[in-house]
């Protein structure tokens, strides 16, 4: 079968040579809705402009039928559905194409009509249209049905709309669909939980690219994407992802068929690398470990094969990751399942062992599966690159023979753009203020780690990887908490000084209170001096309680010393006087406490 495709070129080539008609020449018809005029929201800038330049390539394109219509009720979209599903009846190819709002309930997308409501979750069911409803017009089609849904915007609805129900989910940007028809595809502008940007001009990044690549005569339809796609991604930085859901079959599938020429053209010389990467870029669309090992099956050699070989470790990192978080989970409830029952201590011993053990292998797996991450990551845009240089080939340069170490292709660390886009989307919910300059250094790995502390998560801050990003980026608005310094208080995502009125103060709680009147200063008490006489007080309670015999041992004891009488005192029996003038005392032995009369009275 694949000899056969490779020679699809020259058998193109004698087809048009003997006047027969290309591939999917048949009826083409298409239905262009935009809705920006809503009554119950803000209205959007982009929508008529997206649909007016979308109808204008269609028309030139060829298609039969280009029903364009703008601003639509519910009513009228209805019965707008209703009349292209008729059109498509008869058609090869059908395509809708809508811009506007849509919005994601429990699983499953709506498009928003300019009436709308939505007062409560449960108004989607009879104020928007499904997307299933969508399908349906275009299931008549016979080779190609085609919607492409510019709608992933942030929508005002879900923020103000009541819930019925708690536990009903309202989604960010649309839901994931898988197609049950087939050679259906379902573009949406933005891949699924995201949401896309209106651009900075009057038409949005996604229109501008799929005007320019979705009607190339005798392009396929996947590649026309996949140009989109990177035209998208390098338009916005990478931070908006266009993606296709749905599958088609091995031929190619043009929207615009090549136009038959009189003579024959010059059969184009085969191109294995094309082929080799339109089936690998058919297996990243899909993601899945099956497309993965059917690639290998069939190019299990070369620059691509190595690729894909490195997309096969991460998605067996990812797996092993989860089976490691429900081990550890099992192991966790067995150990407090048996502290419960109070068993015994070797048994909840050996739980605590195996759930720790179980921690630290979900800890291992987890740097497994962001390092494969990486090195996916970093192959890939290594073969965007490449793509961009020379579109259509890979250098041989970078081909890898088999059994090549694929980890070769990767850099030791993550990419500078992912690491600028985690910061931006850190800053985006409040936890990073630095500039996003793509160095992933100490205040990067702080801001993380703030955002696992509020969002309840554990990813490893030590490298910017695409789970950290897909984490951030669901988040629709601030996480992290604003923290103001003193004087200062949260005024929505800024900080503004706190203005106290008169008669009040900030005090240190960083709250206004009354101002209190200054209290007089205490006045100082007199100062008396004041002679310690702790020293003369037992003398002076020595001649107070000390009697007479102690008085006259003192005044027999200074006898000898003075003979003047001058402040020499006389006791006796009754009373101590001051000896007269001219008189002195003199010891005549005795004294004590049964002899006070020691001394006598001499005068001259």
């Amino acid at each position: 079968m694949r000899n056969l495709l490779r020679f699809c070129p020259l058998l193109l080539a004698f087809a048009l040579l003997f006047g027969a008609e290309p591939a999917f020449a048949g009826k083409r018809v298409a239905l262009v809705i935009a809705n920006s005029a809503y009554q119950r929201a803000p209205s959007l800038a982009n929508p008529v402009n997206d649909g007016a330049v979308m109808a204008k390539t269609l028309k030139e394109a060829g298609f039969d039928i280009v029903d364009s219509r703008h601003d639509l009720p519910a009513l009228d979209m209805r019965r707008v559905l209703r009349d292209f599903a008729d059109a498509s009846r008869d058609a090869d190819i059908a395509v809708v194409y809508y811009a506007g709002h849509g919005i994601e309930v429990e699983g499953s997308n709506y498009l928003i009509p300019v009436d709308a409501r939505l007062e409560r979750d449960t108004d989607v069911y009879d104020e928007a249209l499904s997307l299933e409803r969508v399908l349906v017009s275009v299931e008549p089609a016979k080779q190609l049905r085609l919607v492409i849904l510019d709608a992933c915007r942030d929508n005002p609805f879900s923020k103000t709309m009541k819930r019925t129900v708690a536990s009903r989910g309202i989604g960010r940007g649309l839901a994931q669909v898988e197609p049950i028809s087939p050679n259906t595809l379902i573009a949406y502008s933005a891949k699924a939980g995201f949401t896309a940007q209106d651009g900075d001009g009057a038409n949005s990044p996604f229109t501008v690219a799929l005007s320019k690549h979705l009607t190339t005569p005798g392009l396929d339809v996947r590649r026309a994407f996949g140009f989109v796609r990177d035209d998208v991604l390098k338009s916005t930085g990478n931070k908006q992802e266009p993606f296709v859901y749905g599958s088609l079959g091995g031929e190619d599938v043009p929207l615009v068929p090549v136009k038959a020429v009189a003579a024959a053209p010059v059969a184009p010389v085969p191109n294995p690398q094309a082929d080799i990467r339109r089936d690998y870029e058919l297996a990243l669309q899909l993601g899945k470990r099956a497309a993965w090992e059917a690639f290998l099956v069939q190019h299990p050699a070369g620059f691509y094969a190595s690729l894909a070989k490195l997309q096969l470790e991460k998605i067996g990192a990812e797996q092993a990751h989860a089976a490691a978080i429900e081990k550890a989970r099992q192991a966790e409830a067995e150990r407090d399942r048996l502290a419960a029952l109070g068993a015994q201590k070797h048994a909840q011993a050996k739980a605590a062992a195996d759930a720790k053990a179980a921690e630290q292998a979900q800890l291992a797996a987890q740097k497994a599966k962001e390092q494969a991450q990486q090195q996916a990551a970093a192959a890939e845009q290594q073969r965007v690159n490449l793509a961009a240089a020379a579109p259509g080939a890979a250098p041989a340069s970078t081909a890898s023979p088999a059994g090549t170490n694929v980890a070769s292709l990767t850099p030791a660390t993550a990419p500078a753009d992912l690491n600028r886009s985690v910061q931006t989307e850190l800053g985006r919910v409040g936890c990073f203020s630095g500039a996003a300059d793509g160095n992933w250094n100490t205040s990067s790995q702080r801001s993380l780690s703030q955002f696992n502390r509020y969002a309840g998560t554990k990813l490893d801050v030590k490298v910017a990887s695409t789970d950290a990003l897909d984490a951030v980026k669901s988040k629709p608005s601030r996480i992290c908490p604003l923290v103001c310094e003193h004087g200062f208080k949260v005024d929505g995502d800024k900080c503004t000084k706190i203005v106290c009125g008169d008669g009040y103060a900030l005090n240190d709680d960083n709250e206004c209170e009354r101002k209190r009147a200054a209290k007089p200063a205490p006045s100082k008490p007199a100062t008396t001096s004041r002679r310690d006489d702790s020293e003369d007080r037992p003398a002076r309670q020595r001649r107070q309680t000390g009697g007479i015999g102690g008085a006259a041992a003192g005044i027999a004891g200074g006898a000898g010393r003075s003979s003047g009488g001058g402040g020499q005192i006389y006791c006796d029996t009754r009373v101590c006087r001051q000896v007269t003038r001219g008189c002195h005392l003199e010891y005549r032995g005795g004294g004590g406490p049964g002899n006070v009369v020691a001394n006598a009275e001499v005068c001259n």
